[in-house]
């Protein structure tokens, strides 16, 4: 196993990393990338979803980032964005940064320490404006203020000590905002500091950026623009990918099949698979009859047929875990003799199904009283090709599912809600980090704790690792938890994702990283070579 020398590492979330190359960068020309759904808003801390947030990374900036040229990111990875420099005070629980001065937003007024705090002080609800939507506030529920000192300092007061704190500012998830521009304007025009200016957002059909030409980086970005083009149908736009009418398909939007026709029809085309921590998983709501029985909770969890949904859906191509990304691209997955030895991780699928039916048997369910549910989906493929699967097992053990599907926009606000029984959901952690993992999908009472699991006696165990300095002892805590978590079916995780992300030769500066697709799409150093 990987060992590091710092208290914890974390992994970070790139996709595409910038590659020094000796050639001249050219200047010009709009990059064209699609994507397959219209998110509910711009807005990247009122979304849950990658389909706001990478359109909208080339508008912002963070405090601080994760380098995108380190395959597996950490804490020693992390550089300065916004911030020039950061410390910490001695017991964790202060963390200050020094901004950058000469930083203006795109409307020209300058940034100052105020926008950094008002930024989290819209997170926590604390102030007049409101979030719409505030899929992150676990983050930081251990965050209890923010204080500024002059025009370019900013320090986070926490409650308790939390090394990974620094890691969860660093995720693509944490852009900075502007302290004079409503919430509510955020939402259709976004104000930022980054290389593109927002132009136009028109649900279905593109989201249009352009240059900033008073970037505070010299002589970046080189682009004139970026067009994000909405094709709902996957077919459609990867046959426009191949016709050249795209430089770039949609980030980890590409399964390995589509993957292998691409290649199969444009040879010129650059396609790398890669680990997108990400997990496609059942969400259950254990507040409807009958799934509020811990036992037809068990039941759907033991008639799971993992390794088919890795086969089918992505040709062998995905990775069988917990809660956490499994190694060795993930820091804190739980290793593989651990992970076997969990209800519904065996092999022996025929037996935990024979135990499945046993189960349902005894509530009443048979050949002759099947149970018929919705099960909800996201309208995208990545959503309803598993989740045709899914319906498929579930009728081993005496379950009829139809499938629901849900538009994005609608999406996160429906399970939010507890508006299903059944659903399948793709969780992507803003960072590789259990703080973010584990607060946002699993604490008591968190707005992305869909299935409303809670136990208290487990979120005790969750801040005792947030506060652990200690790398080995932190990741045998988070083992513990993991553990835990899949004994009780608290969403129990189907597969882990590997996609692809395909370009056209002429679109030069990238590369593909091994972690994930939630950081780093600002697009200022690529250009097109046309």
């Amino acid at each position: 196993m990987r060992r590091f020398l710092l208290p914890y590492a974390a992994v970070a979330l790139a996709a595409l990393t910038v590659v020094p190359s000796a050639n001249a960068q050219k200047r010009g020309g709009i990059l064209h990338v699609f994507q397959y759904d219209s998110p509910a808003s711009m807005s990247i801390h009122e979304e849950a979803l990658n389909s706001a947030q990478n359109p909208m990374m080339a508008v912002f900036n963070n405090l601080i980032l994760f380098r995108q040229d380190v395959p597996q990111n950490r804490i020693d990875t992390i550089v300065p964005d916004l911030a020039t420099k950061w410390s910490w005070n001695a017991d964790m629980t202060e963390l200050t940064f020094q901004l950058r001065r000469g930083v203006t937003w795109h409307d020209g007024k300058p940034l100052t320490a105020a926008d950094a705090k008002c930024t989290w002080d819209l997170i926590l609800g604390n102030g007049t404006e409101k979030l719409r939507a505030n899929p992150r506030k676990a983050w930081y529920r251990n965050l209890d203020s923010v204080s500024t000192k002059e025009d370019n300092t900013v320090t986070f007061h926490l409650k308790r000590p939390q090394p990974a704190f620094i890691a969860l500012l660093a995720s693509g998830y944490s852009p900075v905002y502007p302290c004079h521009v409503p919430a509510q304007a955020m939402r259709q025009h976004p104000i930022g500091t980054g290389p593109f200016k927002f132009v136009s957002y028109k649900p279905n059909e593109a989201i249009k950026l352009v240059r900033n030409a008073q970037y505070w980086k010299p002589g970046r970005p080189y682009l004139d623009g970026i067009e994000w083009v909405i094709i709902p149908n996957r077919s459609t736009a990867i046959l426009a990918f191949i016709a050249g009418k795209f430089d770039l398909s949609f980030p980890f939007g590409v399964n390995v099949p589509l993957m292998r026709n691409i290649k199969e029809q444009s040879p010129n085309a650059i396609c790398e698979v890669a680990p997108a921590n990400q997990s496609t998983n059942l969400i259950v709501n254990r507040d409807s009859a009958p799934f509020d029985n811990p036992e037809i909770r068990r039941a759907m969890a033991l008639a799971l047929d993992r390794k088919s949904f890795i086969d089918i859906v992505a040709e062998g191509q995905g990775d069988v875990g917990g809660a956490m990304q499994p190694p060795p691209q993930g820091v804190w997955g739980m290793p593989v003799e651990m992970l076997s030895t969990l209800p519904g991780y065996g092999s022996d699928i025929s037996s935990n199904r024979a135990e499945a039916r046993k189960i349902m048997e005894k509530a009443g369910y048979g050949p002759n009283n099947r149970l018929a549910v919705k099960v909800s989906v996201r309208n995208t493929p990545p959503f309803r090709d598993p989740a045709v699967i899914l319906i498929d097992q579930l009728k081993e053990i005496y379950i009829d599912g139809e499938l629901d599907v849900v538009e994005t926009a609608n999406w996160f606000p429906k399970v939010y809600r507890k508006d299903y029984k059944v659903g399948l959901n793709l969780t992507g952690a803003g960072v590789d980090d259990p703080d973010a993992q584990l607060y946002e999908n699993y604490v008591c009472g968190s707005d992305r704790n869909y299935t409303a699991y809670c136990n208290p006696e487990l979120d005790m165990l969750i801040d005792r690792q947030s506060m652990e300095r200690d790398q080995e002892k932190r990741r045998r805590l988070v083992w513990d938890i993991d553990k835990k978590l899949q004994e009780d079916g608290a969403r129990p995780i189907l597969f882990h994702n590997r996609f692809a992300t395909c370009w056209q030769p002429q679109l030069k500066g990238l590369t593909m990283m091994v972690n994930s697709l939630f950081n780093g799409w600002r697009m200022e150093d690529v250009w097109l070579d046309k």
